[in-house]
């Protein structure tokens, strides 16, 4: 933590946080980058896309978040047959009372973990649109509000594998992150295989992880999160490099508004993370990646040119002058 004294007290949510890490470390090796990421986003309240080749714990890492923290957790595998209704929930008749009652879906939860959710067609992913945004489910004209908190965990598979669909923009728009994973160093993979060798089963392992974190708490923490001081300077700072996405020649389609809020919201968590209660540039500047790469299109041009849109958001923090 850093040396000065904090005008909000975030010694709860650093130890926490600490021991998320360790809770999560039982089992899986390397992967900072995401856990701190998803962590990020569990206090700043936001969604997360992870995005990684099969085999890198994307699908364990989530699980493993999901049993640190005392609520409801459930898991739905997306494949092409995939109804909305085996997602949201149906309306189902009781011939008791001679009426429709609806049966919530398993997306009725506190963390909800999508496997592989580009398996699924457009029409399936979409009835997580308002669920999403809104935390509410819709169903015959009655309103059914999610208990907080509620969190989306989705994975994918690059969109070049087959049997994949592309994730609609107003779909991906909603997720705070994207996250990408990349291979375990060697070094890493060599304490990954050391790990599995020296421990009888996986399951063993997953089993141990305890629950750190209450709902309460985690309430709490992200009240203190929202107190996270940002000053003007920092906040324009974040309009001007959203704005140079509008505005950038190789972007056919650039950043919304909503992708402000996701990089102020995340800032501020991110900050407290790290023990401060203020935001400086670095954060934004940090978290600018997985904030607004699935949020961006590129030209055709630069698309065929094999360009990222990872590339030019470095351009574009390049281009933007940081305040001081």
């Amino acid at each position: 933590m850093d040396a000065f004294e904090s005008r909000i007290d975030l010694s709860e949510l650093y130890q926490t946080v600490a021991d998320i890490r360790t809770e999560v470390g039982k089992v899986i090796v390397g992967q900072h980058a995401m856990i701190d990421l998803l962590l990020t986003a569990l206090f700043a309240d936001g969604h997360v896309l992870i995005e990684g080749v099969p085999g890198v714990a994307k699908t364990l890492t989530a699980k493993l978040l999901a049993k640190t923290i005392s609520v409801d957790f459930n898991r739905i595998q997306f494949t092409p047959d995939l109804m909305p209704s085996d997602v949201l929930g149906t309306s189902v008749f009781n011939p008791k009372v001679s009426e429709f009652e609806f049966k919530p879906g398993p997306i009725f939860s506190n963390i909800v973990l999508i496997d592989e959710i580009n398996r699924a067609p457009a029409k399936t992913q979409s009835a997580l649109f308002e669920v999403m945004e809104e935390r509410q489910v819709t169903n015959a004209g009655q309103t059914y509000p999610m208990s907080a908190p509620f969190l989306v965990l989705a994975t994918q598979n690059p969109i070049e594998q087959e049997g994949t669909y592309r994730l609609p923009e107003a779909q991906l728009d909603r997720f705070l992150f994207k996250i990408i994973v990349q291979y375990p160093t060697l070094d890493q993979e060599t304490e990954i295989l050391r790990g599995h060798h020296e421990r009888r089963s996986n399951t063993d392992a997953v089993e141990a992880i305890q629950a750190v974190l209450s709902r309460q708490q985690l309430t709490t923490l992200r009240e203190k999160v929202r107190q996270i001081v940002i000053e003007d300077k920092v906040l324009s700072y974040i309009a001007q490099l959203v704005h140079e996405t509008r505005t950038s020649k190789f972007l056919y389609l650039g950043a919304s508004p909503r992708a402000s809020v996701a990089l102020l919201n995340a800032s501020k968590a991110l900050a407290a993370l790290r023990g401060r209660d203020f935001v400086t540039p670095e954060d934004v500047q940090e978290l600018a990646l997985p904030v607004l790469r699935h949020r961006l299109i590129l030209t055709p041009e630069k698309e065929m040119e094999g360009t990222t849109p990872d590339a030019i958001i470095e351009q574009i923090l390049k281009k933007v002058e940081v305040p001081r």
